[in-house]
């Protein structure tokens, strides 16, 4: 195959006898076009060493082949202000991005911004992906808005407003689920939580429902004194153990509903002399890196990052190109380690 200058689109969609949108579908991978199809337009172009002009195909379709992802400011113990547990979710959405051929814009959200028109309306990205949002009831209004104005969005966590679609999420009912059993295997059913259980925090409040059915299917019910409200931060669960231990609350188990409150709530037991895990085991929620390297070596339910940044770059580009999202749950695994 021979070609004089620099190939086309209309190039390939010749030598592929195909037509130039086919071609145009086939090389952003769009579903629309049949593998074979897809297979021997990417063979076409490869042999015509064919380049794809961005800056072109961002003018016709007035797309920017960019995606916002906008993460919300944690509490955190270094300046990061950055939950580590969406760290490794962040690497997995900028390879996906790239796999894409999307580029990445990563900022904090903010409170005063209308997104739409600092992302979709001003061409700057094409959709936004929305990870981590405080308490849940406040930033309703901030979803139900970006719905109001049919922004391409897709949002890590709860379930946005009734549309499930629109949302990539862990099965954290599920998890709390495993989290219970591996208590019971072990015979440690006096169990403390630690964690919101409230619609403040939907997805810690699925933990510990699903955490709580598993034992009252066991004819056992969790002691409401043993519950205690917290954050997702180290200081958070440090120190909303130490309120239990202060008020003599006894427990042998406790499930956190995230690492970083399990890994508080285990030097709180330490300084009090209680032994983990021979007096009480801990499990919590997330498997972020620094389980595996606390002391001992925290047992968590894992949430998988990989597949997660994966799937809602999948989703939100479904819906920029105006093709239907099915629901995105995804599986947890339980992670036993030493605790």
């Amino acid at each position: 195959m021979k070609h004089k200058g620099k190939a086309t689109s209309f190039d390939i969609a010749h030598y592929a006898g195909v037509s130039q949108s086919t071609v145009s579908r086939a090389l952003r991978n769009s579903p629309l076009v049949n593998e074979e199809t897809r297979r021997k337009v990417h063979e076409v172009a490869a042999k015509l060493n064919y380049k794809v002009d961005k800056n072109a195909s961002n003018l016709r379709t007035q797309q920017s082949s960019t995606l916002a992802l906008l993460l919300f400011e944690d509490p955190t113990t270094d300046e990061s202000q950055i939950n580590p547990f969406f760290l490794s979710m962040l690497g997995s959405i900028t390879r996906a991005c790239a796999k894409e051929g999307y580029d990445l814009l990563v900022s904090f959200q903010s409170s005063s911004q209308d997104w739409r028109a600092d992302y979709e309306d001003s061409h700057r990205a094409d959709g936004i992906i929305l990870l981590g949002y405080g308490d849940y009831l406040d930033y309703q209004s901030r979803l139900q808005q970006l719905l109001e104005q049919n922004t391409k969005f897709v949002c890590w966590g709860a379930k946005v407003d009734g549309r499930p679609d629109l949302t990539v999420s862990c099965d954290n009912y599920g998890g709390g689920q495993l989290a219970a059993q591996h208590l019971i295997e072990q015979k440690r059913t006096d169990c403390a939580f630690i964690g919101d259980a409230s619609h403040h925090s939907p997805e810690f409040f699925a933990r510990y429902q699903g955490f709580r059915d598993t034992f009252l299917a066991q004819g056992i019910q969790l002691n409401e004194r043993k519950i205690a409200n917290a954050i997702s931060t180290q200081d958070s669960g440090y120190h909303a153990t130490k309120s239990l231990i202060a008020n003599n609350v006894h427990f042998n188990a406790l499930f956190a509903a995230s690492d970083l409150i399990a890994i508080g709530a285990i030097r709180a037991l330490q300084e009090a002399g209680i032994m983990v895990p021979n007096d009480v085991r801990v499990v919590g929620f997330d498997n972020i890196p620094a389980a595996s390297y606390v002391s001992p070596a925290l047992t968590t339910v894992q949430q998988n990052t990989t597949l997660a940044g994966q799937m809602l770059v999948s989703n939100l580009l479904s819906l920029i190109r105006g093709e239907e999202v099915e629901s995105t749950l995804l599986p947890p695994n339980l992670i036993v380690r030493n605790t």
